[in-house]
C-alpha cells in the first residue's frame, strides 16, 4: 500500500479544505472527522465514511487497528507531515475520515434546541453533546453560530452529531415560529426559576450568544423565560453549562 507524501496531491488539498473551509463543507455536504472515537460513533449510527485517512503510526495503534479490522475499512495512508496538514487537531490521533453530512430527514421529534450567535466551537459542540445525552431530537443554529460540522465542534460533540437532526438556517425567526411546542429561553435574572418552571410537554430551548444572551427578537417567541438560580455575586454561566443544566432538568422532570 502506497503512502501519499505530497501536499500538492488533489485529494490532500480537498481534505485540507474540508477541515478549514465552512463554505466548502456546505457546498460539498462533506465533513472531516478526526480520531477513533468519532469514527466509531459514525459507524455505530450508520455513517459509512466516504474515505478513511491514516498514518502508518496510526494503524499500528491497537485501538485504531482493531476499529479498522472490525469494520473492514481500507484507509488511505498519508505521510505524517501530510496528515498533520490535513487535520485540525494539534496532536492528531492518526486516523480521520471524510463523511457525508447527514441529510435532514423530517421527523416528529419531542424536543429541540435553538442556538443564536453561539460562536465558540467548543460551546456549540458541548451543547450538541448535551442535547444528544438528554433526549433532544433537533438542533437549529442561526448563521451567527460556529459551523456545527467544523472539526473543533465535532470533537467537542463527542459523537452527538450522529444522534441528532442538525441544521444551520438563515431564517432563524421562521424556525422559532414553526416549532410545534413550548419555547423557553434563558435570561440571567428576573426569569422563572428553573426549579419552579413547568417543563412538561414538547420543549424548544433557545440559548443565546456568549455575553449577549438571547436577543430581544428571539426572546419574543418564548412562552417562558428561565433563570438558573446562582450563588450571590455570580454574574452568569457559560452558555454550554447553562444548556446542560436546563436540558437535564427537562429530561429528568
Amino acid at each position: 500500500m502506497g503512502v501519499l507524501s505530497s501536499r500538492g496531491n488533489p485529494k490532500v488539498k480537498r481534505w485540507s479544505k474540508l477541515a478549514q473551509d465552512p463554505r466548502y463543507r456546505r457546498s460539498q455536504r462533506r465533513a472531516l472527522i478526526e480520531g477513533p472515537h468519532l469514527l466509531a460513533a459514525a459507524l455505530e449510527h450508520g455513517q459509512k465514511p466516504v474515505a478513511v485517512l491514516a498514518t502508518e503510526a496510526g494503524i499500528a495503534d491497537p485501538e485504531i487497528s482493531s476499529l479498522i479490522g472490525a469494520s473492514g475499512l481500507r484507509p488511505v495512508l498519508l505521510a505524517e507531515s501530510v496528515f498533520r496538514r490535513v487535520v485540525d487537531a494539534e496532536n492528531p490521533p492518526g486516523i480521520a475520515a471524510e463523511i457525508a453530512i447527514p441529510a435532514l430527514v423530517p421527523k416528529d421529534v419531542e424536543h429541540a434546541v435553538f442556538l443564536e450567535g453561539v460562536q465558540d466551537p467548543s460551546n456549540v459542540g458541548a451543547i450538541i453533546r448535551s442535547a444528544a445525552a438528554f433526549g433532544v431530537g433537533r438542533v437549529v443554529l442561526d448563521r451567527g453560530c460556529a459551523d456545527p460540522w467544523s472539526p473543533k465542534v465535532l470533537r467537542a460533540g463527542m459523537g452527538g452529531h450522529f444522534q441528532l437532526c442538525i441544521s444551520s438556517v438563515g431564517a432563524f425567526a421562521d424556525e422559532l415560529s414553526r416549532f410545534q411546542g413550548k419555547l423557553l429561553c434563558t435570561v440571567p435574572r428576573d426569569g422563572k426559576p428553573l426549579r419552579d418552571a413547568d417543563l412538561a410537554g414538547r420543549l424548544g430551548w433557545i440559548f443565546g450568544a456568549e455575553g449577549q444572551g438571547v436577543s430581544a427578537a428571539a426572546a419574543r417567541h418564548a412562552a417562558l423565560r428561565i433563570t438558573i438560580p446562582m450563588a450571590a455575586g455570580a454574574e452568569s454561566l457559560n452558555v454550554a453549562a447553562a444548556a446542560a443544566i436546563c436540558l437535564y432538568a427537562s429530561f429528568s422532570s
